[in-house]
C-alpha cells in the first residue's frame, strides 16, 4: 500500500505537461497546450493537455485524465503501477515490501512479462560487461563496429552466452514462471521438459516502448555460419507488436520533437551509430516494411520524415515502398540515398559531424523528383515503361491527403514529364476515388468482422481506444471534418434526450461537476445551531442544502462520487493547514525579496521624512501584490484538490467520470486577454452558480413529477381524482416558490 501522503506528494509534485510531453509532442495554445492524440490514428490536432487543471483531453476519442490516469491508460499498467511510475519519474521515495508468492501470482501475464524482460536486460548486460565470453566477443564487436561506453549503456547493449540453456536455468532459479520464459519468447520449450535459450552466442539490442520498458530482444549471431540466421528476434507477445514498435524512439522522441523531423534507417546499428555520432533523431523499422502502427507512433512527434537508406538498388526499392505508406498517412516525406558502398552506419562513422550534415543538405531530395528520376530511369525511352512510371508516381501523388499538396506537386510533374497539368490532375482524381473505394470496402470489412464478434459474443463488441487492432485509416480530405479556430477544439456531438427524467440526470450531473471542479472552495461563511459561524466549501454548501431538501443523486455513479468526495473534506482541512504555512512562508520570502530591490527614486535627494513616506508607499504595494499572489495560490489549491484527487483515485468509475467532468470546460480554459476586459473564470462566480445550478436540480425534479401526478390524473378514477388534483395544486405552489428565485428559467411542464 502506498500511504495518502506519499500518494499526495506524487499528485501534487507530477506535471500533466511534462508527463503527457514524455510521449506526446505538445505545442503552447493559450492557456493549454496541444498535440496528436496517443489514443487514436489523429491527424490533427486534438489532444489537449491543461497545467492549470492538471488534466489531459482528446476532443476526438473522448480519451484523457490526470497524469495517472494518463500513464495507466498509455502504458497499460494498474493504478499502483502508474504511482510507482510517476514516483520514479520524480524521484518519490516510496517504501516497497518484498511480494509474497501469492501476490507474485497475482500480478497480471503484462506486468509479469515487463519485470521478466527487465531482468533479462539487466542480466545480459551483466553477461557482456562481467563475463569472460562477454568481454571477448560481445563487448569486443560492439568496440569494434565503434559504440563507445556511453553509447552501449544508453541503448543497454547486452550478451547472451552459448550455452544450450545458461539464461533458462538463471531465470527459473530467479523465481520466474517456465511458462512465462516461453511466452514472452526468451526461451523455447524442449522435448526435455526444459527449456533452451532463442539468443544463445548473439549479443543483443533491447527493443523499449516508448516509455522506456524492454519489451523485446533483437539478437546478431557473431558467427560466419551461413546456416545460422544473422539476426533473431522476440516473438510477438502481450507486450509487443512488432509493427507498432520502432527501434530507437525512446531514445529519440525528445530530439525529434525538437527538431520537428526524423530520420529512419533500417538496422539497430544505424540507429546506434547516428545517435552517438550526434544525429538523435534517428529511428528502425527493424528491416521490417513500414505499417500504419509505425507511422501513428512517428507523427506523434513531428510530420517532417526523412527516409536514409542505402543506395544500391535494393535500398532504392525499400525506399519508394515506404514512400507510399507514408504519403497515405499524410506525412512530408524526403529521401536520402546513400553511396552504393555505404549503408548509414558505415557512412556516419566514415565521416565527421559537419561532413553529414553537408551531404543531407545537398542530397536530401523531394520523394516526387526522386521517384521520378529512378522510374522514368528504368523506363529510358520505352514508351510503354514510361507510361507505366509516370502512372506509378501519380498514384504517389494521388494518396497524398492534402489537395493543395496535390495540386502543387501535380503541377510539377506536368514540367518534369512534359505534359498536361490537367490530364495529370484528372488521373490523380481518378486514382484518389478508387482509394476512396477501397477505403469504404474495408471499412464494411471490418464493420461486417465487428458484429460477426459481437454476435459470437452476444454483446456488442467495440474496438478499445488506442488497442492494437488499427482499422483502415480514413483519407482526410475526403472523411475527417473540419475542425474549429486554433484555439478551439472539436466538439463531440452528443444525443441528450428531453424527457423529464432526462433532465433531472442533466442538472444532477451539472451539481457533479461543480463538485468535482470546485469542491473544496470557499463559498460563503454559515452559521450553524451552535451559534458558531464558520467558513463554508462548495461541497459543505451542497450538502447541508440536499439534507435540508431531503435531496439525494438518482444516478448511483454520481452519488458514490459525492460520498467519495466528502471523506475528503477532513484530509483536505489538514493539508490546507500545512499550505497555508507554506505559503505564509513563501509571501514573508516574497516581500522581502520585494523589499530588498532598490527604487528607482534618488533616495540621497529625499529628505527623511519623504524617505520615510515612500517606504510606508513601498511597502503598501508590495502587500498588496503579496496578498493578490497568496489569494491566487489558496484558490488553485483548493479548486484543484478533488480534481486531482478524484482524477486518480483507485476507483475505474469514479475516476473516468471526474476526468469527464473536469474536462467539460477545458476548451474555456483557453483564454483571449484584451486590453479593455478582464476575464471573469467560472470559479469567480461560484457564489452565484452553485444556488443556481441546485435551484435547477429542484425545478426538474418539480418537472418530473408534475408530469407523473398529470399522468395519474389522465387514468385515475373519481375517488382518486380530488387528492390528485390537490397534490398537482401543491406542487404548482412549491414550483411558483422556486419560480421567485429562478425567475423565468422555469420551463412550464405542459
Amino acid at each position: 500500500m502506498i500511504d495518502h501522503n506519499t500518494v499526495q506528494q506524487i499528485l501534487d509534485t507530477a506535471d500533466i505537461v511534462d508527463v503527457v510531453s514524455d510521449f506526446v509532442a505538445l505545442k503552447r495554445r493559450g492557456a493549454n497546450w496541444i498535440g496528436l492524440c496517443p489514443f487514436h490514428n489523429d491527424r490533427r490536432p486534438s489532444f489537449y493537455v491543461s497545467r492549470a487543471k492538471g488534466i489531459c483531453k482528446c476532443f476526438a476519442c473522448g480519451e484523457g485524465g490526470s497524469a495517472v490516469n494518463f500513464i495507466m491508460k498509455h502504458e497499460q499498467l494498474s493504478y499502483p503501477e502508474a504511482l510507482r511510475y510517476l514516483a520514479r519519474k520524480y524521484h518519490i521515495e516510496i517504501q516497497e515490501k518484498e511480494l509474497t508468492d501469492e501476490e507474485k501470482e497475482a500480478q497480471t501475464e503484462r506486468e509479469a512479462m515487463l519485470m521478466l524482460n527487465e531482468w533479462a536486460c539487466s542480466y545480459f548486460e551483466k553477461q557482456l560487461h562481467e563475463t569472460q565470453a562477454g568481454q571477448d566477443i560481445g563487448l569486443s564487436y560492439f568496440k569494434e563496429r565503434g559504440f563507445n561506453e556511453a553509447t552501449i549503456k544508453e541503448f543497454r547493449l547486452g550478451y547472451s552466452s552459448e550455452g544450450y540453456d545458461d539464461f533458462y536455468k538463471a531465470a527459473v532459479a530467479q523465481g520466474f514462471n517456465p511458462k512465462l520464459l516461453f511466452d514472452v519468447g526468451l526461451c523455447i520449450a524442449d522435448d526435455r521438459g526444459g527449456g533452451r535459450d532463442r539468443f544463445r552466442g548473439r549479443v543483443m539490442f533491447p527493443i523499449m516502448n516508448i516509455a522506456g520498458k524492454v519489451i523485446a530482444f533483437g539478437g546478431r549471431t557473431l558467427k560466419k555460419d551461413k546456416d545460422i540466421a544473422k539476426y533473431v528476434n522476440s516473438p510477438e507477445s502481450a507486450i509487443y507488436s512488432k509493427r507498432n514498435v520502432i527501434f530507437g524512439l525512446y531514445q529519440a522522441k525528445r530530439d525529434i520533437s525538437k527538431s520537428d523531423k526524423c530520420f529512419i534507417v533500417e538496422g539497430y546499428a544505424d540507429v546506434i551509430s547516428m545517435h552517438q555520432a550526434g544525429f538523435k533523431n534517428v529511428i528502425a523499422s527493424s528491416g521490417t516494411a513500414l505499417t500504419e502502427g509505425h507511422i501513428h507512433a512517428i507523427r506523434r512527434f513531428t510530420s517532417n520524415v526523412t527516409e536514409m537508406f542505402d543506395g544500391d538498388a535494393a535500398g532504392v526499392k525499400a525506399a519508394i515502398r515506404g514512400v507510399d505508406m507514408l504519403l497515405k498517412e499524410g506525412l512530408n516525406i524526403k529521401v536520402l540515398p546513400l553511396p552504393p558502398e555505404d549503408d548509414p552506419d558505415t557512412f556516419v562513422r566514415a565521416h565527421t559531424f559537419t561532413e553529414v550534415e553537408q551531404y543531407i543538405e545537398q542530397n536530401e531530395a523531394d520523394f516526387i523528383n526522386f521517384k521520378s528520376s529512378v522510374v522514368l530511369k528504368d523506363a529510358k525511352n520505352d514508351p510503354i515503361k514510361r507510361t507505366a512510371a509516370i502512372t506509378d508516381v501519380v498514384k504517389s501523388i494521388a494518396l497524398i491527403p492534402d489537395e493543395i499538396a496535390r495540386m502543387v506537386y501535380a503541377k510539377e510533374c506536368s514540367t518534369m514529364f512534359g505534359m498536361d497539368e490537367q490530364a495529370i490532375l484528372r488521373q490523380i482524381k481518378q486514382h484518389r476515388e478508387k482509394y476512396l473505394e477501397q477505403w469504404r470496402k474495408e471499412r464494411q470489412q471490418q464493420q461486417a468482422r465487428e458484429q460477426r464478434m459481437a454476435a459470437q459474443a452476444g454483446e456488442n463488441v467495440q474496438m478499445p481506444a488506442g488497442s492494437d487492432e488499427v482499422p483502415p485509416a480514413p483519407l482526410p480530405d475526403d472523411f475527417t471534418p473540419e475542425v474549429g479556430p486554433a484555439d478551439t477544439p472539436p466538439v463531440i456531438a452528443t444525443h441528450i434526450s428531453t424527457s423529464p427524467a432526462s433532465g433531472v440526470q442533466v442538472q444532477e450531473r451539472e451539481v457533479i461537476r461543480l463538485i468535482v471542479n470546485y469542491g473544496m472552495c470557499y463559498l460563503t461563511d454559515t452559521q450553524y445551531n451552535d451559534g458558531t459561524v464558520r467558513p463554508t466549501t462548495v461541497l459543505e454548501h451542497i450538502n447541508n442544502e440536499l439534507m435540508l431538501d431531503q435531496m439525494a443523486f438518482s444516478n448511483p455513479l454520481y452519488r458514490s462520487t459525492f460520498e467519495t468526495a466528502k471523506r475528503y473534506i477532513e484530509p483536505y482541512y489538514k493539508d490546507l493547514e500545512s499550505f497555508n504555512q507554506q505559503l505564509e512562508e513563501r509571501t514573508r520570502q516574497f516581500i522581502a525579496q520585494e523589499m530588498a530591490k532598490h527604487d528607482d527614486e534618488d533616495i540621497e535627494a529625499l529628505d527623511s521624512a519623504a524617505l520615510i513616506n515612500a517606504q510606508e508607499r513601498k511597502e503598501k504595494a508590495v502587500q498588496a501584490r503579496a496578498n493578490v499572489k497568496a489569494k491566487k495560490e489558496l484558490m488553485e489549491f483548493s479548486s484543484g484538490y478533488l480534481v486531482k484527487v478524484l482524477c486518480s483515485i483507485d476507483d475505474d468509475d469514479i475516476r473516468q467520470l471526474a476526468c469527464d467532468l473536469a474536462t467539460d470546460n477545458l476548451p474555456q480554459l483557453s483564454k483571449i486577454h484584451t486590453q479593455f476586459a478582464v476575464i471573469v473564470e467560472e470559479r469567480d462566480k461560484l457564489l452565484s452558480l452553485v444556488p443556481d445550478r441546485l435551484y435547477n436540480w429542484k425545478n426538474a425534479l418539480l418537472v418530473m413529477k408534475i408530469n407523473e401526478v398529470k399522468e395519474q390524473i389522465a387514468h385515475a378514477s373519481p375517488e382518486q381524482l380530488p387528492q390528485l388534483m390537490e397534490h398537482l395544486q401543491e406542487l404548482y405552489g412549491v414550483r411558483h416558490q422556486l419560480a421567485a428565485i429562478i425567475g423565468d428559467r422555469v420551463v412550464n411542464p405542459n
